[in-house]
């Protein structure tokens, strides 16, 4: 497979564009939607898909796989259990290469460039996989019905899964952003169809703040793409998932704690993650970057880079 050579600015659009999202071009500023029932996506009638979710961010990934396959045999036809079960690889593979903490997100050289370690290739067979049945039986779905939100729900999240992966852990940013588009397409359309299912907005707002955080002359270059960025707007967004979402509310708490340890809002990031180590109390990584918020910050110098 030919490789391509991106510079920085590509590393900094995908490495944001964190798991389970969508990409953002154009986005305009959401507001906060109402509290409502989200019709027929399975968000809130599966508690062991949630129960799945739950032992995800605990970092109990056999056992998270364990509900989903499960799940996913008393529902066969249903595109959400192979979805679940591909996060809980990619999930894996982040904890694996430390991605999702404060090391990683504070050091530019990390946060530009990507992992330092290879990908698992048992775990990368097997998210492959899963995402690949997941968009087969969602697809299907979509030819009778192109409005059926359970499946617009499974594909945003297989190709923003996907996006993420070649991204971040093989590092095929051009191949990431291409999915990223894709991913975005599919997230509107579940928007219209079901404008709570505020799931979709976290990595939409992950991607909006990176961008956001690059020099004006980066940003410049990038729109000649598609793409466009606002840290403000982005924080809006992983807020507003933090605050309605339902599988990744944890997540955006932990990417709006990680964005605002940026941002030196100590009081948000603390918040965020005694939110984290009060609800799971499991994962111990969310009371040590609770524990480092104890002391003052520091912020490595590298940042000045993309101010």
């Amino acid at each position: 497979m030919k490789k391509f050579r991106v510079n920085r600015t590509a590393r900094a659009v995908c490495c944001m564009i964190f798991v389970i999202g969508v990409g953002v071009y154009g986005a305009g500023a959401q507001s906060l939607p109402p509290a409502t029932t989200i019709g027929a996506i399975q968000l809130s009638s599966q508690p062991q898909i949630d129960a799945g979710f739950r032992l995800l961010y605990e970092l109990k990934f056999p056992e998270a796989r364990g509900m989903f396959q499960e799940w996913e045999y008393r529902h066969p036809a249903e595109a959400l259990g192979p979805a679940a079960e591909a996060a809980s690889y990619l999930f894996q593979e982040f904890d694996r290469q430390g991605v999702l903490t404060s090391e990683f997100f504070l050091d530019d050289n990390r946060l530009l460039g990507g992992i330092a370690g290879a990908p698992d290739p048992r775990l990368r067979d097997l998210f492959g996989a899963a995402v690949k049945k997941a968009q087969t039986l969602a697809n299907i779905r979509l030819k009778s019905n192109p409005q059926d939100a359970d499946a617009l729900f499974a594909l945003t999240i297989s190709a923003g899964m996907l996006a993420d992966y070649s991204s971040l852990i093989e590092k095929r940013q051009i191949e990431g952003l291409r999915l990223t588009r894709e991913a975005d397409t599919v997230a509107k359309n579940l928007l219209v169809v079901a404008p709570s299912a505020a799931d979709a907005y976290v990595a939409l707002g992950a991607a909006n703040y990176i961008l956001g955080c690059l020099p004006v002359y980066k940003r410049f270059l990038i729109r000649f793409g598609g793409f466009h960025g606002d840290r403000a707007l982005g924080m809006q967004q992983m807020q507003l998932t933090a605050a309605r979402g339902h599988y990744l509310r944890p997540f955006a708490k932990l990417t709006l704690g990680l964005a605002a340890l940026r941002e030196k809002q100590w009081d948000l990031a603390r918040g965020q993650f005694e939110q984290l180590t009060a609800e799971f109390p499991a994962n111990a990584k969310f009371a040590h970057e609770l524990a480092k918020l104890q002391a003052p910050v520091v912020v490595p110098k590298s940042n000045k880079g993309i101010r």
